[in-house]
Parts: C-alpha cells; sequence; structure tokens
C-alpha cells in the first residue's frame, strides 16, 4: 500500500514504496556484511560477539543477531509493540527502537517457503510489565548430568584415548569418546565441542573435522558463556586468524556464524530440556490398577473345568 513520507502527509506510489523497501533491505544487508567482516577482526572482536550471541533470550538467525549487534551490543530480546503487548509488556516512554529483522512464512505454487520483512522494535531491558522468568544458575555437576542424559550419539569413556584427544566425535560409528579423569568443566566444554561436531554431520559422507572444529569450538565457548562456565581457557584469536581477520567473503563468513549459532543452539535447547524434566518418580497405581480377573473354576477333582 502508499506510504506517509515522514508523516508529512504526502502519499508515495506503490511503485515508489517498492523502490523504498528494495533500497532499505540492500541498505540493510550492507551493514549486516560489514558487521560480519568487523567480529573476525582480531579475537576480541570475536569474543565480544560470542557473548552478545550467549547473551540472546531466543538467539535469532545470524543475519538478525549481526544487524542487532551493530545498533547496540548490549541488547537481549527485540520485539515488536504489538508482540511486547501480547506478553502483557510494554516499551518505556523513552525506550530506544531498533531495526531487526522479522523471519516470515509464506506459500507460493503450494509450497510454505521462508522469508524475512525489516521492523522496528524494543529490547526487554527497555519494558516493563508481567515480569519476565529468570533463569536460575545451574551447578556444573547439574548441567554435565544434563548434557550427557539422552544425547541422539552414543557417549563412551574407553580405557584409554591417543594423547592430546579430550573427546573425540567418530562419524561412522555415531559415538563420541571422552577422557576419563578430566576437570568436570573440561569436560563440559569438550562434550559439547564434540555435540557440536555432531551436529554439524550431515551425514551425507562429506564430514571432514577440520571443517567444523573452529565452529564446534566457537560454539561450546557459546554454551559455556551461557550458563556461566568459566570460559577463561579459550583462544578465539587463533579462529579470527584461519578467517583471515575478517577478510573474507562476507557470505563466507556468515555461514561460520550460521554454523555456531545452530550447533550452540541444539545444545543449549537440549540441556534445557533435560533441566526441565523431573526424575522418574514410582507413584502407586489405586485407580487405575489394572485387576487381576477371575481365577479359573477348578472341578471337584482339582481339575479346571473344559470351556464350553
Amino acid at each position: 500500500n502508499p506510504a506517509d513520507i515522514q508523516g508529512t502527509g504526502e502519499r508515495m506510489s506503490k511503485e515508489e514504496y517498492a523502490a523504498m523497501k528494495k533500497q532499505e533491505r540492500e541498505d540493510t544487508w550492507i551493514r549486516i556484511d560489514a558487521q560480519a567482516q568487523e567480529v573476525f577482526r582480531d579475537g576480541e572482536s570475536l569474543q565480544k560477539f560470542l557473548d552478545f550471541m550467549a547473551g540472546q533470550y531466543n538467539m535469532p538467525r545470524v543475519p538478525g543477531l549481526l544487524l542487532l549487534y551493530s545498533q547496540n551490543t548490549e541488547v537481549h530480546l527485540v520485539r515488536s509493540r504489538e508482540e511486547w503487548r501480547r506478553e502483557n509488556r510494554y516499551p518505556q516512554p523513552d525506550a530506544r527502537r531498533y531495526t531487526y529483522i522479522i523471519q516470515t512464512e509464506y506459500e507460493k505454487d503450494g509450497v510454505t517457503r521462508q522469508g524475512y520483512t525489516i521492523g522496528e522494535g524494543y529490547d526487554v531491558g527497555e519494558t516493563s510489565g508481567r515480569p519476565i522468568e529468570e533463569r536460575p544458575k545451574q551447578d556444573i555437576r547439574t548441567l554435565l548430568s544434563a548434557v550427557l542424559k539422552n544425547q541422539d550419539v552414543r557417549l563412551q569413556i574407553p580405557d584409554e584415548l591417543p594423547e592430546g584427544v579430550q573427546a573425540q566425535y567418530i562419524p561412522k560409528q555415531r559415538t563420541i569418546y571422552i577422557r576419563n579423569g578430566m576437570p568436570e568443566v573440561t569436560t563440559f566444554h569438550a562434550v559439547n565441542r564434540e555435540l557440536s561436531c555432531a551436529r554439524l554431520d550431515q551425514h551425507d559422507g562429506s564430514y571432514k573435522r577440520n571443517k567444523v572444529n573452529a565452529q564446534a569450538y566457537c560454539a561450546t565457548y557459546v554454551v559455556g558463556k551461557y550458563y556461566g562456565i568459566d570460559v577463561s581457557g579459550f583462544n578465539l584469536g587463533a579462529v579470527a586468524g584461519m578467517q583471515e581477520n575478517g577478510q573474507k567473503d562476507p557470505q563466507e563468513l556468515r555461514s561460520f556464524l550460521n554454523d555456531v549459532r545452530t550447533a550452540a543452539y541444539e545444545i543449549r535447547g537440549h540441556i534445557n530440556r533435560e533441566l526441565r524434566e523431573p526424575e522418574q518418580e514410582f507413584v502407586a497405581d489405586n485407580l487405575f490398577a489394572v485387576g487381576e480377573g477371575q481365577k479359573p473354576a477348578k472341578s471337584k477333582k482339582g481339575r479346571e473345568q473344559p470351556e464350553r
């Protein structure tokens, strides 16, 4: 529909409006690509972006993350005024508006497709209303137990592993081998690194560890940061160097970050589901107990009566 030009009352034609939106999208992608390159400038820059990724409530897709990060490195959850209203929260009068990407679905030729639109929203930190449920801090043993339970790959502690191997995902066996006796924090990170490798395995025979290990390493950092686990032992400068300190094609850099986001998001989701699941408790069947049924009648000689 034709639009009002900056509140002046002057109306644009459909063609002018379409051209404006096209230019808006092009400008947005230029901004996103520039930010992708800046993220990999050095280890400190990459660390700050991964901290930002870890701090997101819903961890939107990478273009959306980069766009928000380019505006404010401290936001955690951006939604439109209407979305916040549905959750009984409202932007404060002086709340800053952020440009963000809204994922959409549409149907074409009978097929549901993914699309996006660009909108304006407000960060959760500048809204008020119904309280947001806080995530309780968990100790390392609880987190380690959650990450080890109900995985779709086998987790095995062998008698020994080669020197220098903390844990390793073997794709043909769909198994992660874990060194015994490591400190709990080291085990947590090592297992998550290998789970990240497993998440990035497309199961088409193309898996190469050296193609995904840097992404898996970053995803491990994100998961550790999200749960408040010590991440001081990570060397992200080496990863930035592997990406030519941001000089690679922006699309390739975004693909790298998308792998990081995919693995971290799935591992985080698994841990959170396991933390929500209560331990199995045995309770009496009572009303729904299965009856024992009638015992077959016996003859006077003690034999069962034949059916008639």
